[in-house]
């Protein structure tokens, strides 16, 4: 095991395998040593780390964790929604979200908002065009939301950039009514251009997860967002331990042998695990407890505000990040709670 600040050229001579997270840079010259990799896989959801064309050249095989950390940026979104739903004075089953890009974590996503009643669009042309059979709307469509969403890669060209996706103009036309939140790639919105809106007395509710140029990121913008995080939205401990998995199980197919490891055997038990729900609140008023007893964005808002000076901070943050659950460590006794099917649908367990 090597760390990804020392590791080189001359470190992965002799490597068969390589298996990295998001801080290692695979490309050409990371690899120029190497005449024998069979095999390039991460552990994580992005592969904005990865020369996939250096690789496809080199005929070697690489996989990515995609979809390891949709359930945790679906969680992440939902505890946002939550949050400003409250300071807005929002009834949120009376909004409609814009989801903005279908694929793993805009689907994870659609599927805890089916759950809970609560109206939902999909905006993905590229899926469209692939014969995705989902109902899609155009961005038009998605600007009239209450609440957008982004869950899109970084694209810079061909037919369906996202790169300023929100430009200025863009970000113009959203109402001081309407919550846009950015837990994709922070370039696909304009830094810069919702600064100089803030700046020009604009009001947006802006969450942010993802930031331009991370880790230097436009300090001068943190104070104008209404929620502000350093790219920890897929940073829970099942994230992480599930992309390690996807991994372990592709290279097992790969040399060739048995897999007999799980999941399950390695999560520690939730220091929070059981949750007794004996009030007579109604749903939403125990949704926003129960959610936000697992994770409350609020504290990891307050922690960024406190902390973030630098790049370095924004790195610290990111590597320091404290042990956060998801909905599925939590087992939960509903009682006679009438909707109980709806909270174990976005994946409390049951007691048993």
């Amino acid at each position: 095991m090597f760390s990804h600040k020392t590791i080189n050229a001359e470190t992965l001579a002799d490597a068969d395998v390589l298996l990295v997270r998001s801080t290692t840079k695979v490309n050409q010259q990371l690899l120029a040593n190497n005449k024998q990799l069979q095999f390039v896989a991460t552990a994580t959801a992005g592969t904005d780390h990865i020369d996939q064309n250096y690789l496809a050249d080199q005929n070697i095989p690489f996989i990515s964790a995609g979809g390891c950390n949709a359930v945790a940026v679906a969680e992440y979104v939902l505890s946002a929604m939550l949050v400003m739903g409250k300071r807005l004075n929002w009834q949120l089953a009376d909004k409609t979200v814009g989801i903005v890009g279908a694929g793993h974590v805009g689907s994870a996503l659609a599927r805890v908002l089916t759950v809970l009643g609560i109206r939902h669009k999909l905006c993905d042309p590229p899926l469209a065009d692939a014969g995705d059979e989902r109902e899609f709307v155009t961005m038009n469509d998605i600007m009239q939301c209450d609440v957008i969403t982004l869950h899109v890669p970084w694209v810079k060209d061909g037919p369906y950039p996202t790169q300023d996706l929100f430009n200025k103009t863009r970000l113009a036309a959203l109402s001081d009514n309407q919550l846009l939140i950015n837990a994709c790639r922070g370039e696909v919105i304009n830094n810069q251009a919702a600064l100089e809106l803030f700046e020009q007395g604009t009001s947006l509710n802006l969450v942010l997860d993802v930031w331009e140029n991370e880790p230097s990121i436009n300090l001068d913008l943190i104070p104008h967002t209404a929620l502000a995080t350093a790219h920890i939205a897929g940073h829970t401990i099942e994230g992480k331990a599930r992309g390690t998995e996807m991994l372990y199980l592709a290279l097992c197919k790969h040399l060739g042998i048995q897999a007999d490891k799980k999941l399950s055997d390695y999560l520690p038990r939730a220091e929070l695990n059981t949750i007794q729900i004996n009030d007579k609140q109604d749903f939403w008023q125990i949704l926003h407890k129960l959610v936000l007893n697992v994770y409350n964005i609020e504290t990891d808002d307050q922690h960024f505000r406190a902390n973030m000076h630098g790049a370095e901070q924004f790195r610290y943050i990111r590597k320091h990040y404290p042990i956060r659950r998801e909905f599925s460590a939590i087992t939960l006794n509903t009682g006679n709670f009438a909707d109980s099917k709806a909270i174990y649908d976005i994946g409390f367990l049951a007691a048993k």
